[in-house]
């Protein structure tokens, strides 16, 4: 393995036991094993510390939590650990995506229906809220939830009470939402595309969800972790990855975030013919998110290299404490000397 693979991979176990050549993904395993002590959630970088440790203390209440993130950044996961860590963990783990259903059948699955509230309502349907009654609700893309049905909404977090469509005998429930979102939900109310009242309402404690890019320590540990899922259901023997090919996942820049991950490795695992993961670097090199081309890509990074050498000057190249470079940038040390690496910067 090369000097900059080994400087790589001593950010993530400073115990410095991986030898010169191809990493095995044995020498990940026990790493992982140590790390992974949320239901599913794999990582070990200071980032997804912080968002799990408040987990952990927010799991304990019953307030309201507002999870935000990009796509793909496991928002779900971190739902079911709430769920998992509090006294409802015995009761139901209800979820429903707001983006998903069609807003004419939004309401009904969300509060119910009786039969014959609607032309097609041939029977009764319990809604997502009653099925969540004494357990948690996970609203995925709560952004997307239309206007008309937010007051609604609001009315089940404060008086916990509604109707199904169709009915006029009010219900109480007892039940703690979890929402999440990609959306600016503060840009929406002055758009008047999403109540202030019930922002609020959801916003009790907020949960920021790092993307991929701001955690490249964990990205060892998601590989090993899914490649072993795939190549267990695909009953296929993968234990090692090449450095050139590690240190092309850390380069790149993930805008699906874990989910892309996740698909970039299972397709390796079924296109490896050995036992080493062969990723096609050409298809990270080649990848760009959608709706973006290579010239804005650029403009971009330009931008970004000026902004932290900026910082660096200001701070006379101190990377690390309350008040170096790290800090100003709300980043990790680890996270902006890959920065650094990968917009070439240089200490002068």
């Amino acid at each position: 393995m090369t000097t900059n693979s080994l400087d790589f991979i001593d950010v993530y176990d400073r115990r410095s036991r991986f030898a010169s050549g191809p990493l095995h993904m044995s020498l990940l395993e026990e790493s992982l094993a140590e790390e992974v002590e949320f239901e599913g959630i794999v990582g070990k970088s200071p980032m997804l510390r912080k968002v799990l440790e408040l987990v952990d203390i927010v799991a304990k209440g019953t307030a309201t939590v507002l999870l935000l993130g990009e796509t793909g950044t496991g928002k779900e996961l971190i739902a079911r650990a709430i769920h998992n860590r509090s006294h409802r963990k015995d009761r139901t783990f209800v979820k429903l995506n707001c983006a998903a259903i069609p807003s004419g059948l939004l309401e009904s699955e969300l509060f119910g229906h009786e039969r014959g509230a609607f032309t097609g309502a041939i029977t009764q349907k319990i809604g997502r809220i009653e099925l969540a009654d004494q357990g948690s609700l996970f609203l995925d893309e709560i952004g997307d939830i239309p206007l008309e049905l937010q007051p609604k909404l609001l009315r089940v977090l404060q008086e916990r009470e509604f109707e199904r469509l169709g009915s006029t005998r009010t219900k109480q429930v007892d039940v703690r939402v979890v929402a999440a979102t990609h959306r600016n939900l503060e840009e929406m109310i002055l758009e008047k595309q999403f109540r202030s009242d019930l922002y609020y309402r959801l916003n009790v404690v907020p949960i920021s969800i790092p993307p991929l890019r701001e955690r490249l320590e964990d990205i060892p540990l998601l590989v090993q972790h899914f490649v072993q899922h795939a190549a267990r259901r695909m009953n296929k023997t993968i234990d090692t990855i090449s450095s050139d090919t590690l240190d092309a996942l850390t380069e790149y820049q993930w805008p699906g975030n874990i989910r892309e991950l996740e698909n970039v490795i299972e397709r390796a695992v079924i296109l490896s013919p050995s036992r080493v993961l062969q990723v096609p670097l050409r298809d990270l090199q080649t990848r760009v998110p959608a709706g973006h081309d290579c010239e804005r890509l650029h403009r971009l990074a330009d931008v970004e290299r000026e902004h932290i050498l900026s910082i660096l000057m200001e701070t006379r190249w101190v990377l690390s404490g309350p008040r170096g470079a790290a800090a100003r940038l709300a980043m990790n040390r680890s996270t902006l000397y890959f920065r650094m690496k990968k917009l070439g910067i240089v200490r002068p």
